[in-house]
């Protein structure tokens, strides 16, 4: 009987990481909304909650509902300033991320 080298280099901790992330991603508006936080912070810009009601064409309550989302996953945080929240994508979350699903190939 011949043994099967293992060749799977992501351990539990890793998929279980990157199917949450999976999951905060996985609906188009969620999508939508991290790409252009993401975008804006890249070019120093903040990012707040008028600025997405503004961008896109759903109502507060429910880009509200896909932010938090996205910040319960890890892959956006959250930084008040005196009344106003400003959204910024956590880089170390969104590599570690794109490392695990690099690791499909």
């Amino acid at each position: 009987m011949r043994l099967r080298k293992q060749t799977d280099t992501m351990n539990d901790e890793e998929i279980l990481f990157t199917a949450q992330i999976s999951d905060a991603l996985a609906h188009p508006a969620r999508l939508r909304i991290f790409r252009y936080i993401y975008l804006r912070n890249r070019e120093r810009e903040k990012v707040c909650n008028k600025d997405l009601v503004q961008a896109f064409d759903y109502a507060q309550a429910t880009i509200s509902q896909h932010v938090a989302a996205l910040a319960r996953s890890g892959l956006i945080e959250i930084k008040k300033e005196e009344r106003f929240s400003y959204y910024y994508v956590n880089i170390g979350v969104l590599g570690r991320y794109l490392s695990a699903v690099r690791k499909f190939e």
